[in-house]
């Protein structure tokens, strides 16, 4: 090859990468911001397979999805196992919590990485507050009213607690699942109070189970109203994500694919 005609290669090829860069640069080539990650944090009597209907329905939209084996030994223990999901996801991140997991997220999700939180049927107190202190102006909850304590302090529901007041919409089989399933939660959780709102810096979402036997539904309208969350209503039990799983992905998903 002459020089003139290996000149021209380089120079044709060089234009080629100039142009490639210019493309990238320009507004509609700018590279596709960094995929978003859902992080499912369950509540109280659960564990992370809670989540089992949810999971498929928003990897099949293509998102990544963590789902957090909180140990429920402390708010403090919850948070730290949250915050490890959230670093494992490298990424911007979409903080979910179901229950007792609200005031899991609430705490551990002031980070930079988390875009948005989204609540089912769950606490959300403000700085300062415990989640026992939430529900003081609205009547007791049946679902808590016999809870089996060890000599630990921790609790759980009975099978036929969890049938009757956690999940009455859902299939015998799903119920003794979940009866199975529960874990153990220290009750001394409940009067932990939190340090940090991260509700009050990001886009809240929540989902109000509007057949609740656990958290009153009248507290969590009142808890979204607090914390300008856009609401959905479903006409659930405390666990929608086991009864209605499509409807609290499709609130995932929204929160997921918000600018």
């Amino acid at each position: 090859m002459s020089i003139r005609s290996l000149a021209v290669s380089f120079a044709i090829a060089l234009g080629a990468v100039l142009s490639a860069r210019a493309a990238s640069a320009a507004p509609g080539g700018a590279p596709p911001a960094p995929a978003k990650t859902v992080v499912l944090v369950h509540g109280a009597f659960a564990d992370g397979s809670s989540w089992s209907a949810v999971i498929p329905l928003l990897q099949a939209r293509g998102i990544k999805v963590i789902a957090v084996q909180n140990p429920l030994t402390s708010l403090a223990d919850d948070v730290a196992f949250t915050e490890r999901a959230i670093a494992e996801a490298n990424g911007p991140v979409i903080l979910v919590g179901h229950s007792w997991g609200g005031s899991v997220i609430t705490e551990a999700g002031t980070s930079d990485q988390v875009k948005a939180l989204v609540y089912i049927a769950a606490f959300a107190p403000d700085v300062g507050q415990s989640s026992i202190e939430t529900l003081k102006p609205y009547p007791p909850s049946p679902g808590l009213a016999h809870p089996i304590v060890d000599a630990a302090g921790y609790l759980k529901l009975s099978p036929e607690a969890v049938a009757q007041y956690f999940a009455q919409d859902v299939t015998a089989a799903q119920a003794r699942l979940i009866a199975t399933t529960q874990g153990a939660v220290r009750g001394k959780n409940f009067e932990e109070k939190l340090t940090k709102a991260a509700w009050q810096g990001k886009p809240s979402f929540y989902v109000v189970a509007d057949k609740d036997l656990m958290l009153h539904p009248a507290f969590q309208r009142a808890a979204a109203a607090h914390i300008k969350a856009k609401i959905t209503v479903l006409p659930t039990s405390h666990v929608p994500m086991v009864s209605r799983p499509k409807d609290v992905a499709d609130v995932i998903i929204a929160a997921a694919t918000a600018p």
